[in-house]
Protein backbone atom coordinates (compact mmCIF):
# COMPACT_ATOMS: atom_id res chain seq x y z
CA UNK A 1 0.00 0.00 0.00
CA UNK A 2 2.32 2.13 1.15
CA UNK A 3 6.45 2.00 0.41
CA UNK A 4 7.46 4.71 3.52
CA UNK A 5 5.82 5.07 6.51
CA UNK A 6 7.20 7.73 9.54
CA UNK A 7 5.96 6.48 12.74
CA UNK A 8 6.48 9.45 15.76
CA UNK A 9 6.47 7.64 19.25
CA UNK A 10 7.03 8.65 22.59
CA UNK A 11 9.21 5.86 23.77
CA UNK A 12 8.50 6.87 27.48
CA UNK A 13 5.00 6.09 27.06
CA UNK A 14 4.60 2.72 24.64
CA UNK A 15 1.27 2.07 25.44
CA UNK A 16 0.29 5.02 23.24
CA UNK A 17 1.93 3.22 19.67
CA UNK A 18 -0.20 -0.12 20.36
CA UNK A 19 -2.76 0.38 17.76
CA UNK A 20 -0.52 2.50 15.81
CA UNK A 21 1.94 -0.38 15.27
CA UNK A 22 -0.71 -2.67 13.99
CA UNK A 23 -2.40 0.37 11.56
CA UNK A 24 1.54 0.83 10.37
CA UNK A 25 2.12 -3.13 9.63
CA UNK A 26 -1.86 -3.18 7.78
CA UNK A 27 -0.43 -0.05 5.56
CA UNK A 28 3.19 -1.34 4.41
CA UNK A 29 1.62 -4.47 3.47
CA UNK A 30 4.70 -6.85 2.52
CA UNK A 31 6.93 -4.09 1.05
CA UNK A 32 6.53 -1.02 2.67
CA UNK A 33 9.17 0.33 5.57
CA UNK A 34 8.47 1.84 8.51
CA UNK A 35 10.65 4.63 9.88
CA UNK A 36 10.25 4.42 13.98
CA UNK A 37 10.86 8.25 15.14
CA UNK A 38 11.50 9.57 18.56
CA UNK A 39 12.01 12.86 19.38
CA UNK A 40 13.75 15.02 22.38
CA UNK A 41 13.70 17.83 23.26
CA UNK A 42 16.92 19.70 22.38
CA UNK A 43 17.94 22.06 25.75
CA UNK A 44 20.97 23.88 23.60
CA UNK A 45 19.31 27.09 24.96
CA UNK A 46 20.96 26.53 27.99
CA UNK A 47 23.09 30.16 28.39
CA UNK A 48 24.70 28.61 31.35
CA UNK A 49 28.57 27.58 29.95
CA UNK A 50 29.55 25.77 32.97
CA UNK A 51 26.91 23.66 32.90
CA UNK A 52 27.05 22.30 28.94
CA UNK A 53 28.83 19.37 29.71
CA UNK A 54 26.63 18.12 31.86
CA UNK A 55 23.68 19.30 28.87
CA UNK A 56 25.28 17.31 26.53
CA UNK A 57 25.77 13.88 28.94
CA UNK A 58 22.02 13.97 29.95
CA UNK A 59 21.17 14.36 26.22
CA UNK A 60 23.44 12.02 25.21
CA UNK A 61 22.45 9.42 27.86
CA UNK A 62 18.57 10.33 26.57
CA UNK A 63 20.04 9.35 23.08
CA UNK A 64 21.11 6.30 23.94
CA UNK A 65 18.13 5.35 26.20
CA UNK A 66 15.72 6.13 23.06
CA UNK A 67 17.45 4.30 20.63
CA UNK A 68 17.31 1.34 23.07
CA UNK A 69 13.89 1.16 23.77
CA UNK A 70 12.76 1.82 19.90
CA UNK A 71 14.93 -1.31 19.38
CA UNK A 72 12.84 -3.40 21.83
CA UNK A 73 9.77 -1.93 20.13
CA UNK A 74 10.59 -3.29 16.78
CA UNK A 75 9.54 -6.88 18.48
CA UNK A 76 6.09 -5.48 18.98
CA UNK A 77 5.61 -5.75 14.80
CA UNK A 78 4.61 -9.09 13.08
CA UNK A 79 6.80 -7.81 10.17
CA UNK A 80 10.50 -8.35 9.42
CA UNK A 81 12.70 -6.04 11.59
CA UNK A 82 15.00 -5.57 8.20
CA UNK A 83 11.68 -3.32 7.39
CA UNK A 84 11.67 -1.55 10.45
CA UNK A 85 13.86 1.50 10.76
CA UNK A 86 14.92 3.83 14.02
CA UNK A 87 15.54 7.34 14.13
CA UNK A 88 16.28 9.58 17.20
CA UNK A 89 16.08 13.35 16.70
CA UNK A 90 16.12 16.65 18.74
CA UNK A 91 13.99 19.14 18.24
CA UNK A 92 10.30 19.19 17.92
CA UNK A 93 7.82 16.46 16.53
CA UNK A 94 6.43 18.51 13.60
CA UNK A 95 9.68 19.53 12.64
CA UNK A 96 11.16 16.18 13.19
CA UNK A 97 8.32 14.33 11.28
CA UNK A 98 8.68 17.15 8.35
CA UNK A 99 12.38 16.63 8.19
CA UNK A 100 12.22 13.35 7.92
CA UNK A 101 9.42 12.95 5.18
CA UNK A 102 11.37 15.25 3.21
CA UNK A 103 14.56 13.46 3.72
CA UNK A 104 12.63 10.08 3.03
CA UNK A 105 10.07 10.98 0.70
CA UNK A 106 7.84 9.35 2.50
CA UNK A 107 4.43 8.38 1.96
CA UNK A 108 2.38 8.58 4.88
CA UNK A 109 2.46 9.75 8.58
CA UNK A 110 0.80 7.01 11.01
CA UNK A 111 0.55 8.52 14.69
CA UNK A 112 -0.92 7.77 18.05
CA UNK A 113 -3.46 10.13 20.18
CA UNK A 114 -4.57 10.21 23.60
CA UNK A 115 -5.38 12.83 26.47
CA UNK A 116 -6.91 15.18 24.13
CA UNK A 117 -8.23 18.54 25.73
CA UNK A 118 -10.12 21.40 24.44
CA UNK A 119 -7.45 23.34 23.06
CA UNK A 120 -6.36 20.77 20.85
CA UNK A 121 -9.52 19.68 19.40
CA UNK A 122 -9.74 16.43 20.52
CA UNK A 123 -6.62 14.96 19.22
CA UNK A 124 -2.80 15.41 21.14
CA UNK A 125 -0.81 18.26 21.11
CA UNK A 126 1.66 16.29 19.12
CA UNK A 127 -0.69 14.68 16.80
CA UNK A 128 -2.74 18.03 16.36
CA UNK A 129 0.50 20.20 15.60
CA UNK A 130 1.94 17.04 13.00
CA UNK A 131 -1.55 17.19 11.42
CA UNK A 132 -1.45 21.00 10.99
CA UNK A 133 2.06 21.18 9.14
CA UNK A 134 2.39 18.02 7.98
CA UNK A 135 2.91 17.92 3.49
CA UNK A 136 1.80 13.91 3.09
CA UNK A 137 -1.48 12.22 4.75
CA UNK A 138 -1.35 11.61 8.34
CA UNK A 139 -3.21 9.05 10.37
CA UNK A 140 -4.09 9.36 13.57
CA UNK A 141 -5.01 6.00 15.80
CA UNK A 142 -6.69 6.55 18.85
Amino acid sequence: MYNTIIMPVDVFEMELSDKAVRHAEFLAQSEGIIHLMHVLPRSGNLTMHRFAMDVRRFEEHLFQEAQTRLNTMIEHFNISPERIKTHVRFGTVRDCVNALANELDADVVVIGSRNPSITTHLLGSNASSVIRHAHIPVFVIR
